[in-house]
């Protein structure tokens, strides 16, 4: 669908297949977490990606998660990595620490390996927002791991 004329313009290609997946999930708010993980695997499989090329990991908390991801993108099995978990805001600064340095380790571990990594990893004010977020984040972090290894494909 061009919006241009005279001007190069990627579609967005949500084919999965063949894009082999690895996702490493929090267990700190399990609950949010499974239920991230549940709606992520579903809509990587309803994109097309197989059951047989994705692998999960998972890690205690929020800050190991970037460590999990620089270790599976260094093995070259992935072409997408996602993120999911969830950091509920507590009653100290402890909530922001998490969020943003997780966060900035994630994209630091985009940036140094050059593979697409989906942060799904909600960051809420309470359990109630968390769930509530948990079904569309799920599903989104799997589009955009799809849609990302499909446009470095042909950029």
């Amino acid at each position: 669908m061009a919006r241009y004329d005279n001007i190069c313009e990627h579609d967005i290609n949500l084919d999965g297949k063949g894009i082999r997946v690895g996702i490493v999930m929090s267990r700190f708010n399990i609950d949010i977490g499974e239920g991230l993980l549940s709606a992520c695997t579903a809509q990587l499989i309803k994109l097309g990606v197989r059951e047989a090329d994705m692998c999960i990991a998972t890690v205690p908390g929020a800050l190991e998660l970037p460590l999990a991801l620089q270790k599976m993108a260094a093995t070259g099995k992935y072409d997408a990595l996602i993120a999911l978990g969830a950091v509920v805001r507590g009653e100290t600064y402890h909530f922001e620490v998490v969020s943003n340095e997780m966060a900035s380790g994630i994209m630091q571990v985009t940036l140094d390996t050059g593979l697409p990594i989906a942060n799904g990893v909600l960051t809420t004010e309470n359990d109630d927002q968390a769930l509530a977020r948990m079904s569309e984040k799920g599903a989104d972090a799997a589009r955009v791991v799809v849609e990302m290894v499909n446009l470095l494909k042909v950029i």
